[in-house]
């Protein structure tokens, strides 16, 4: 079964996100802010992270670059989903090195096709 690091702030998009992806058959771990979440990743075997951009402590590009910039975790799939829904917002968070981009609001069939596609890449 793949696990997925689900990185929000907001407690009703957690618990969307997260029935969601189950419901889709991933384990799901659940990072309030980006600190919490690089801590997370460093601890865990995480296949994807699913990553908000906009955050307490830390930001979501941030955690992307520090991800992506860690020889232990660089492979590490991360799908940036923000409310920043802007062309400017999408080509920045794929420059940090994000493997996709989803604009919130999302349709929930966007949602787990996307991460299911990344997992069986």
């Amino acid at each position: 079964m793949s696990t997925v690091l689900v990185v929000e702030d907001s407690l009703a998009q957690q618990e969307m996100i997260k029935d969601l992806l189950q419901a889709s058959g991933l384990e799901i771990t659940i990072a309030n802010d980006g600190i919490e979440a690089l801590q997370l990743v460093q601890e865990n075997p995480f296949d994807l992270v699913l990553l908000d951009i906009v955050m307490p402590n830390m930001n979501g590009y941030e955690v992307c670059r520090r991800i992506k910039s860690d020889p232990k975790t660089q492979s590490l799939l991360v799908v940036m989903c923000s409310a920043k829904g802007e062309e400017f917002d999408r080509y920045w968070g794929l420059k940090q090195g994000a493997d996709a981009y989803i604009a919130k609001p999302f349709q929930p069939t966007e949602l787990v096709g996307t991460v299911k596609q990344l997992l069986q890449g």
